[in-house]
């Protein structure tokens, strides 16, 4: 192999470890694949992601290397999922020793009820939830049994709790309450799975429905559009 060659191979191995190191710490693009944030984040809206804000890790481990702060109440939020290998966006509605509590689709935090204006329901039914004792209620909440209840009339969507949030963990929900799969049914979100704060939509693309996954918003022959009105949106 030729002195040229190898100095190019030198250069583009640099350069690539300094963009997946940038990725892994600082920032990062995110495509957002379901309905659970609507109409706060639309399906087809790409995010740029602080990845400082609650602190680094060890690039590609939950190992920390400089810590960051906590998702403060209300503030949307990126993490990885805790029982999937893919990253999900939410709403962080409760912090550590907080108290949570839905009341037909009414969410109570430490016994005052939530104004939510970014709030968005779509289904007007409301499933009863279920009945436990408080602390059954809270261990299988925390173990995340809830799943077990999905589709029925103990379906804990519309009627939860109450619960206290754990220590280190923060409570999450999706705008879009009656889509979306988070802590009412998996439990709390340990701080090790945080990825960063959405800064603004840099694109948004109508990809005319729900996509499993990444590679299914990327095929843009099925594209209906491009929202250039979010262009440059601010994610409060």
């Amino acid at each position: 192999m030729s002195r040229k060659i190898k100095k190019q191979i030198y250069s583009w191995a640099l350069v690539i470890i300094v963009v997946l190191f940038l990725r892994a710490t600082f920032v990062e693009a995110f495509m957002i694949p379901t309905g659970s944030m609507e109409s706060t984040l639309l399906i087809g809206d790409a995010l740029l992601v602080n990845r400082f804000i609650y602190g680094i890790n060890i690039p590609y481990t939950q190992i920390p290397l400089i810590p960051g702060r906590m998702p403060d109440k209300e503030e949307i939020v990126v993490f990885q999922y805790p029982f999937e290998n893919k990253s999900v966006v939410k709403r962080c509605i409760a912090t550590e020793g907080d108290t949570v509590k839905i009341v037909n689709k009414e969410v109570y935090l430490n016994g005052n009820k939530l104004l939510e204006p970014y709030v968005y329901h779509r289904d007007h039914r409301i499933f009863s939830g279920i009945k436990f004792e408080e602390k059954l209620y809270q261990k299988l909440w925390e173990n995340a049994k809830f799943f077990n209840y999905v589709e029925s009339p103990g379906y804990t969507r519309d009627n939860f709790g109450p619960v206290v949030v754990p220590k280190d963990c923060i409570f999450v929900m999706g705008d879009n309450r009656d889509n979306s799969l988070d802590s009412r049914f998996w439990g709390p979100l340990h701080k090790k799975y945080f990825m960063g704060k959405p800064l603004f939509i840099y694109l948004s693309i109508d990809i005319g429905g729900e996509a499993s996954n990444i590679l299914e918003v990327l095929k843009f022959w099925r594209w209906k559009g491009i929202r250039l009105n979010r262009f440059g949106k601010v994610i409060i």
